[in-house]
């Protein structure tokens, strides 16, 4: 029964790993959609200089990430 819990658990992950991507902004997380299932920038850290880079990311732009920006 503990198998059956931790895959469904690990398989949760997962997908939410292929369906969204985690930013961190200055002022806290936000999220976005992707709009391809891929592991591609997941978890991305947007504080300071870097989200100037960001924006120039093509899934990035294409999921919303100007609208963060606004």
């Amino acid at each position: 029964m503990k198998i059956i819990l931790i895959v469904v658990i690990a398989a949760a992950l997962v997908l939410g790993a292929l369906n969204f991507h985690f930013i961190l902004t200055d002022s806290g997380p936000r999220v976005l959609q992707k709009t391809a299932l891929t592991f591609e920038h997941t978890f991305v850290d947007a504080r300071g200089a870097k989200k100037y880079k960001l924006l120039t990311t093509p899934a990035l732009v294409k999921a919303g990430i100007k609208e963060i920006f606004e």
